[in-house]
């Protein structure tokens, strides 16, 4: 592993052990915060899992009926069935934040019409039981595809974030902390080399000093 390029001093030292403190401080705290999220993203991911299932279980319902009630009625019929919904549905969305995920949250507003008790827009006499089963099978899962649609996304959220603190992990692991490393030994290196060749210069003179007060 390649040393950085510094001075060999004693501040120089100093400096760099207190970097490499701090860096192996910041390694430990970004692994415990990529297990955190491996685990919380692991969950989410079962949850999306579950989720997905239900909605296409309860999407092939209704399609289904929505087929069959085509067949056995007429367009024209069908459409005029469905124009006018007895509900409006607005979606509003909120944050949370999950170890620095900012996840969504939805949240459904349903402005009800007054004048009409059911979900059905429609009288039934003109109208199929197939699409009373698809328009209540639409009903059910339309709650669960906005947890859906909140669950994937903070799913994305996550793996993003577990790739980016996985890159700075390898970073401190494999570059950052292994250059500190290297340069600390080599600058403890160089100044033990230098102190031990200034304990032989002044051996030298204490000796060369010693001779020539003997000599006088």
């Amino acid at each position: 592993m390649a040393k950085l390029n510094v001075n060999p001093t004693r501040m120089e030292l100093t400096r760099l052990k207190g970097r490499l403190k701090t860096a192996k401080r910041g390694h430990k705290l970004l692994k415990d915060k990529q297990d955190e999220l491996m685990k919380k993203f692991i969950d989410y991911v079962k949850r999306n899992m579950e989720l997905r299932l239900d909605v296409e279980k309860e999407l092939t319902i209704a399609f289904k009926n929505f087929l069959i009630a085509r067949a056995v009625m007429s367009s024209e019929v069908l459409e005029e069935a469905i124009m006018y919904p007895t509900q409006k549905i607005n979606l509003e969305m909120s944050t949370r934040n999950i170890m620095s995920v900012n996840s969504p949250i939805f949240n459904l507003v349903k402005e009800e019409n007054k004048e009409v008790s059911n979900i059905y827009p429609y009288g039934f006499a003109a109208t199929s039981g197939e699409l009373d089963g698809a328009i209540y099978s639409l009903k059910v899962v339309f709650d669960k595809l906005i947890e859906l649609a909140q669950v994937e996304k903070t799913c994305q959220l996550m793996a993003d974030e577990i790739e980016k603190t996985r890159r700075r992990v390898n970073a401190l692991e494999y570059v950052m902390i292994p250059q500190l490393i290297e340069t600390v030994k080599y600058i403890t290196m160089k100044l033990d080399e230098n102190e031990r060749g200034s304990r032989v210069r002044l051996m030298k003179v204490k000796d060369m000093i010693e001779k020539r007060k003997a000599e006088a």
